[in-house]
């Protein structure tokens, strides 16, 4: 059964466009998504409303891991992202519905997360804690201003 919901609001010192990439180059979303102990896979990314993600997130300490996919639903450039994700697992069931917004403030981009429909089984508790630590990964991405 899935029933669980975890929101989330942020504000990034960077641009829109920055973190709108970092979440669909597969390169980046294999560095920054996986909380603190997990590596990460991404298997196949189509980046487009109709594609398709599937990745794979390892456990560093033991090894054992999870995979999971979904599909694009909503691409507005640099605003909004919206995709489904499903666990592999059965004793996981159930779709999550995942929403990204983006929008431009003064002192960089604001970024609200809403996912809902997380399987029972997982504590929501351990839901914001992976999510906090990905975010924390993100804007050490997303944030530096490096130059060539």
């Amino acid at each position: 059964m899935a029933t669980g919901t975890v929101k989330f609001h942020r504000v990034l010192r960077t641009t829109p466009e920055r973190v709108y990439r970092a979440f669909l180059d597969p390169a980046a979303m294999a560095k920054w998504l996986p909380p603190y102990g997990f590596t990460c896979d991404v298997h196949q990314m189509d980046a487009r409303v109709g594609g398709s993600y599937r990745m794979s997130f390892h456990n560093f300490g033991s090894g054992k891991g999870h995979s999971f996919g979904g599909e694009y639903v909503e691409l507005v450039p640099f605003e909004k992202i919206r995709y489904t994700d499903q666990f592999d697992d059965p004793n996981l069931p159930g779709q999550m519905h995942t929403t990204i917004s983006l929008r431009q403030v003064s002192c960089g981009t604001e970024l609200s997360i809403v996912q809902e429909g997380i399987p029972e089984m997982i504590p929501v508790e351990m839901c914001y804690l992976g999510w906090q630590e990905s975010l924390a990964q993100l804007a050490k991405l997303v944030e530096p201003e490096i130059p060539d």
